[in-house]
């Protein structure tokens, strides 16, 4: 694979971070033929906040829930990849195949010819595959262009072609010019029950946000508006559905950080998939009435911190990782409700 440098990712300068990450790429990406493996988004979350060291601790606790990597079915080909994507049988043919692919060209080509493959697919997998892509290019784009990092973007790209979803037929309604009115626009899928794949084919209807939006700079803010207000309504929405409320924040983050590895050109189209996303999943779970913001009161971000790390849950280190990109009062709120709704990690 590509190694063109050996630079560090959020402040680990240890390589507890690259110890990590081939500790796990033995295991697959799912467990218990559904259930996402978060711990290679959670390890990296922790060494980029500056926790290089509570890696190996946390990825102790975590491991009970790994599973062993999956068998093979036949190589993914040029001839044939559009048949074998959606199929998660495939996951090991698909990472094996990304992994053939960034050994014989540089990451950023591989990433750029695919996104825009894969892109129409982001919600697959409850959303986790591009999550964990999103990570993966962060510490590629921190310089740290090592071999597990690059296996990891594999893995990354593999789980997301092999669980590549589609939203179709989804139709417009009137939406808001901000994010967090747009957000509030959402309305409840009919029937609230079921896992994410069936509660996610009933999305019907969403509002039209950021339609106008044809410049990649303006896609960038738009983004970055988004991520913020999703983060934001956690904190008084997240009580819908602890777990999967966060990842109205987090997948549209995961492309917000990946934007600067892409040709500019796709960065209104990833804004308007983005979009599809945080709304879905906010039409499946949240709430009929806010609740009340926890204050974070004096505690610092890196306190807060803390608090999500000694808590353990994947989900909560992930959210919080995304609360501290903007740090603002509210932000810090959410990281904090998500510590009080969850359950640890034991």
């Amino acid at each position: 694979m590509e190694t063109t440098g050996t630079g560090t990712a959020g402040g680990d300068a240890t390589g507890i971070l690259d110890e990590a990450l081939q500790r796990l790429h033995s295991s697959g990406p799912e467990r218990l033929g559904r259930l996402t493996n978060h711990a290679p988004m959670a390890v990296e979350a922790l060494a980029a906040r500056g926790r290089a060291r509570a890696v190996h601790r946390w990825l102790d606790a975590y491991a009970p829930k790994l599973e062993e990597f999956p068998t093979g079915v036949a190589p993914v080909t040029a001839a044939d990849w559009r048949s074998a994507l959606g199929d998660p049988r495939r996951a090991a043919d698909w990472i094996d195949h990304f992994g053939r692919e960034l050994a014989e060209r540089p990451w950023r080509d591989v990433l750029a010819e695919w996104w825009p493959r894969l892109l129409p697919g982001m919600y697959g997998g409850s959303t986790h595959p591009v999550i964990r892509v999103g990570h993966a290019v962060r510490t590629l784009l921190a310089g740290g262009h090592t071999e597990p990092r690059l296996t990891e973007l594999a893995h990354g790209l593999g789980y997301w072609a092999a669980r590549h979803r589609p939203v179709a037929g989804v139709a417009p309604l009137p939406g808001a010019d901000g994010a967090a009115a747009a957000l509030d626009a959402v309305p409840a899928i009919a029937v609230r029950e079921g896992g994410f794949p069936d509660r996610l084919g009933r999305v019907e209807r969403l509002p039209v946000w950021a339609d106008s939006v044809t410049e990649p700079d303006a896609a960038y803010e738009r983004l970055a508006e988004l991520v913020r207000a999703a983060t934001h309504r956690y904190a008084t929405h997240g009580h819908g559905e602890e777990t999967m409320l966060v990842h109205a924040a987090t997948a549209p983050n995961a492309v917000l950080r990946t934007l600067p590895a892409l040709p500019r050109p796709l960065w209104v189209p990833s804004l308007r998939a983005a979009w599809t996303a945080s709304a879905a999943v906010t039409a499946m779970y949240a709430p009929a009435a806010p609740a009340v913001p926890v204050s974070p009161g004096t505690l610092t971000p890196e306190e807060v911190m803390e608090r999500a790390l000694a808590h353990g849950d994947e989900h909560v280190i992930k959210l919080t990782d995304t609360a501290l990109d903007f740090a603002d009062e509210l932000s810090l709120s959410a990281a904090l409700r998500a510590v009080e709704l969850s359950t640890p990690l034991r």
